[in-house]
This record gives C-alpha cells, structure tokens and sequence, in this order.
C-alpha cells in the first residue's frame, strides 16, 4: 500500500483535531506534521516536503492562498475551510478539492478517492527519463537547459540538490529520493545516503576500508560508496 505524507494546516486546533479524526480511517495518509500559521506552514512544508496538505484558507496574517505563492514546490492540497465563497479560487491554484467545515465522513471518502486517483494516475506517470533527455534547470538568476547524461554528480543539501554538470554547478528544490525515481537506473546508481553517480562519468574505482569502493569521476569528484552499495555495485556489474 502507498503512503502518502500528509500535513495539517489550520489556525483552530479543533479543526485540526477534525481532519486528523477525519483521516483516522485512511491509515496511507501519514500525518507528519500540523500548523497553525502561514509561516509555521512553510517551514514544515520546506522540512518534510510532504505529498499533501489540508489547508485552511482565513489565517491570522497570511491566507492559505498566500501561502501557496510563497512555496517553490506545491504539494497537493484540499482546503479545509468555514467559507464557501472561494471554491472557484481554490480550483484555479489547482487543488484537488473544497471541504467546507464541518466535514462530513461521505463526503470526506469522495474527497480521499479522488486524492489517491491523482497520486496513482502520478505514479503511472514516473517513468524513468531518457538519458538524453534535457532538463530545464533555474538557479537563483542562473538557467541551464542540460542533458541527462552530462551530469556526473548529485548531492544531497538538506532540502535541495546540487547538481554537477561540466564546469558547473547548481541547486534544484527537489530531495535525492525524488531524483532517483526519475532518473534511468542503469546509468545513475546510489552512492550512499547523500550522492548520486553517473556511472559513464566514473574513471578510476579504488577498494576502500571494510571493503568499500572508492569512485574517481571523469571530472575529479571523488565519491565513496556505502558497504551495502558497495556490494550492489559489484553484483550489479559483474558477470
């Protein structure tokens, strides 16, 4: 079964104990986190990078609306809200519903069915990229339109990930896990917790202590493998 990381976002605490209640009956909806304000929200959103939020819209400073502008990565959201008047708003930033409080249990179950249609029709859609493929990348002022297969490294930096590419370097808001779902497996391989590899871009492999291996890259990078990825690395090149 697929879970799915859920966060809670309302400035009530008794509504946010309704949603949690709500959701006691789809034990796939993780919750790792609640927030009562627009500020709180974003860093825990920025933290977990949960899949879904519920989310209020009337806050004390800032709205649910605002909060969505200030985020770089959207999880999906349903509104949990009191008022009526915004479903037409909520639909044009893309959510996958409108629950007016109170929540009534039919009518949250429809609201779980479509959240869970999205998420797989999203999972049939994660096909590896091609090796070749371009990717648009955007950091700070900087933006690069680079092939796959000419990045030879990605790191892991807390929330983000740098990746190294020729000469050049950048940052991308997504975590390694999110990476390694859509990268080509037989070209990039997990390192260890924290780096990614190409592996066309390695030039030496040296052994390392307690039989690790030890990767030279073709652009200098020096990366050292896991125990467990050590030993998955020689069985998955070996005859």
């Amino acid at each position: 079964m697929s879970t799915y990381t859920t966060l809670i976002i309302d400035d009530e605490r008794l509504a946010r104990e309704e949603v949690r209640r709500a959701l006691e009956n789809y034990p796939e909806f993780n919750i790792v986190g609640e927030a009562n304000n627009v500020e709180v929200a974003k860093a825990l959103i920025e933290k977990e990078q949960p899949d879904i939020i519920f989310l209020d819209i009337h806050m004390p400073g800032k709205s649910g609306f605002d909060l969505l502008e200030e985020l770089g990565t959207v999880p999906e959201v349903v509104f949990t809200t009191a008022y009526d008047q915004y479903a037409v708003q909520a639909f044009e930033v893309n959510a996958l519903d409108y629950l007016v409080k109170p929540l009534r249990e039919e009518r949250f179950a429809k609201t779980i069915e479509k959240v869970k249609s999205e998420f797989k029709k999203q999972e049939e859609r994660k096909e590896p990229l091609a090796s070749h493929q371009k990717i648009f990348i955007k950091d700070g002022e900087k933006v690069y339109f680079v092939a796959l297969d000419k990045i030879s490294l990605i790191e892991s930096m807390d929330n983000y990930a740098r990746l190294y590419f020729g000469n050049n370097k950048a940052m991308i808001k997504r975590s390694l896990n999110q990476l390694e779902e859509r990268l080509d497996p037989k070209i990039f391989f997990r390192a260890n917790r924290s780096q990614i590899i190409n592996t066309e871009c390695i030039k030496e492999i040296h052994p390392y202590f307690n039989n690790r291996l030890r990767i030279v890259l073709t652009t200098g990078e020096i990366v050292d493998l896991s125990s467990r990825q050590s030993v998955n690395f020689k069985k998955r090149n070996s005859l």
